[in-house]
């Protein structure tokens, strides 16, 4: 699975920003976790509902949008 495939943009989610599997978790929100300190270990320790992948996946999302890169995946 290409891990871009985790992030989707729904306008009826959030206000249609890039988020996890369909959640209400913004790729935004997990950057701004790891941005205040917390581990990957911390964030899905507090939120079980989120996977690893789901935070390598916003990184990756974030590194492909600020360098201008096309973000094929995301749906």
């Amino acid at each position: 699975m290409n891990l871009l495939d985790r992030i989707t943009i729904n306008p009826e989610i959030v206000h249609g920003k890039p988020s996890i599997r369909g959640m209400r978790w913004t790729v935004e929100m997990i950057i701004d976790l790891l941005g205040s300190g917390m581990s990957n270990e911390e964030i899905l320790e507090d939120h079980p509902e989120l996977e690893k992948e789901d935070i390598m996946a916003c990184l990756k999302f974030a590194k492909m949008y600020l360098s201008g890169q096309s973000i094929q995946s995301v749906a």
